[in-house]
């Protein structure tokens, strides 16, 4: 296994990472936000009140987004696993 292979495996995989936990990340940072605006415009200023609405929202992120994020690795795993007869010969 040369450098290049180990150095394009890695890439891929951050990349993988990058793309299935993104949109959840985006979720969790959108109603954190928004909740974060809520407390400004009404002055409440209970710190714990944020935690519940974005764990809700990561929820449904992942039970909508479950199905392509699982396919996502998937398709690397596959990819991997096809690569193991380069790495060896």
């Amino acid at each position: 296994m040369t450098p290049e292979m180990v150095i394009a495996l890695a890439e891929r995989g951050i990349y993988t990472i990058l793309i299935v936990v993104g949109p959840l990340l985006m979720i969790a940072l959108f109603v954190g936000l928004t909740v974060s605006i809520f407390q400004a415009t009404t002055q409440i200023q209970e710190q714990t009140l944020a935690f519940i609405p974005k764990i809700v929202a990561v929820f449904v992120g992942i039970v909508v987004l479950g199905p392509w994020m699982l396919q996502r690795m998937i398709e690397f795993t596959i990819s991997i696993f096809n690569n193991i007869p380069n790495v060896v010969g």
